[in-house]
């Protein structure tokens, strides 16, 4: 119950209406189901189609990022410090 209203308030905090389907929102989204599939695996280490789910968003968010550093690199400097990445 906590983590639902963790997410709600992480994701107002990117989100317009208008806005949801901007990279930085992406980023933002996968970055939060990453967290919360990392946390699955670590307890069910044979779930292998959760690995495979996570492998895949792992990419999608790579891809998103390498598109944000080329068009802007300031909202990709942004978005790397805000959710931590990269340390």
């Amino acid at each position: 119950m906590v983590e639902k209203k963790e997410n709600v308030k992480t994701e107002e905090k990117h989100s317009n209406k208008e806005n949801s389907g901007s990279s930085e929102f992406q980023v933002t989204v996968f970055t939060k189901r990453i967290k919360t599939l990392t946390e699955h695996l670590k307890l069910n280490k044979k779930d292998h189609n959760t690995r495979r789910g996570l492998m895949r968003l792992v990419g999608k968010r790579k891809k998103l990022l390498s598109y944000l550093k080329e068009k802007s690199t300031d909202r990709y400097d942004s978005i790397i410090k805000s959710l931590g990445l990269r340390r």
